[in-house]
């Protein structure tokens, strides 16, 4: 079978990284493609692999430029598609949707956060997706019933235990002390489409969050941002495939990025997550409120319940309390915490690496067998 792969972000270099390996060493033919994004092109050079980037200049951030962007990767990767040929699509990408209907080849779109976190990728490429994969906690909006559901988050495809296992020796050539406390900050661009009017962790905050974690540990930045010259002191630089090491060893992670809170949840990590996503992404409010790994807090002070019907803290100042309550617990004791927690939600998720390489090799029997299965918990345990 010949596998056509699109990844259009560094956070999906990670979730196809097993599945493409997999795939390869059943005897399937996989082509990657990429567009210029952050350290995506890095990632993949360490990897060493080959790819096909189809946007080498990237894009203006603006409407006009996002728009335009998206007519010369699909112009692209319809002229990269009749040379290859290939049987099936897949990734997270709009493209993938129109090409794959164009063509009459199936797609398999994977994504984690609701529809009405990102309206407009939603609307853009689900009504033409062969298949949508949505965790069972994220809602899919008028597509909910189209959409195949997995317990598991995608995350998981690439942090799950059966594909990773934290190694201090990694940490440590970073000069890191594991032995004793550090924290992450990370610090988002917030500048993508669905990010618009979107608040995060400004230079006062990072500030106080600072002085609030100097005198229980050393502090590490990483930021997608700019940062002020105040802060460079703090900024860290790591291969992009160390970061989930140094995370796995760090006493608590902080910042306004979906993705590197949900990471270090399921590493056990304890996480607080600051933006006006809080609230709108269901695997993310799992994490924090079933699974209690972290805390989501609403940047803008808004008054908003949660499932439960508690309310759901929200401003700077829940925040600061939010990591006073994560470092009230002894270091030992709070370590201890968090991986019970870990091996809790580890318990009832699959391996989601393994759940898609199946799905994309026995596709559309997968597709029919995923939906008729979704209550049976048997039939899950197989992707543990």
């Amino acid at each position: 079978m010949k596998v056509l792969v699109y990844l259009g972000h560094p956070a999906h270099f990670y979730l196809y990284k097993n599945t493409i390996e997999q795939l390869r060493k059943d005897g399937n033919a996989v082509e990657i493609l990429i567009k210029k994004k952050d350290i995506l092109q890095q990632l993949l050079d360490n990897q060493q692999w080959t790819y096909h980037n189809i946007l080498k200049e990237g894009r203006k951030g603006n409407k006009i430029g996002m728009a335009w962007g998206m007519v010369k990767r699909t112009i692209r990767q319809s002229i990269f598609c009749i040379g290859y040929k290939p049987d099936i699509l897949t990734g997270t990408s709009v493209e993938n949707s129109f090409i794959g209907k164009a063509f009459r080849k199936p797609v398999i779109n994977c994504n984690e956060d609701d529809a009405a976190a990102v309206p407009l990728y939603a609307k853009l490429s689900y009504p033409w997706a062969s298949a949508i994969l949505n965790p069972f906690v994220c809602h899919s909006g008028k597509w909910n019933e189209k959409a195949i559901k997995y317990p598991s988050y995608q995350e998981l495809a690439y942090l799950h235990p059966n594909h990773f296992t934290p190694d201090k020796a990694v940490v440590e050539k970073y000069s890191i002390e594991t032995d004793k406390p550090y924290f992450i900050l990370r610090f988002a661009s917030l500048k993508a489409h669905h990010d618009t009017g979107i608040q995060g962790i400004n230079t006062e905050i990072a500030q106080h969050l600072i002085d609030q974690l100097l005198p229980h540990g050393r502090i590490y930045i990483t930021s997608e941002r700019e940062l002020e010259p105040q802060f460079e002191q703090y900024r860290i630089k790591i291969n992009p495939l160390d970061m989930h090491h140094v995370m796995a060893f760090a006493s608590l992670y902080i910042g306004d990025s979906q993705t590197m809170a949900a990471e270090a949840g399921v590493l056990g990590t304890p996480f607080v997550r600051f933006n006006d996503f809080v609230g709108r992404i269901g695997y993310l409010r799992e994490l924090e409120d079933v699974y209690q790994l972290g805390y989501g807090i609403h940047a803008t002070p808004i008054e908003m319940k949660r499932a439960d019907g508690s309310l759901q803290p929200n401003g700077k100042e829940a925040l600061y309390e939010a990591v006073d309550a994560i470092l009230a617990l002894p270091a030992e004791e709070r370590r201890k915490t968090y991986q019970a927690r870990r091996k809790k939600m580890l318990s009832e998720k699959i391996d989601y690496a393994k759940f898609l390489t199946w799905f994309i090799e026995n596709y559309p029997q997968s597709a029919k067998e995923a939906k008729e299965q979704k209550e049976n918990t048997k039939f899950w345990e197989k992707f543990k």
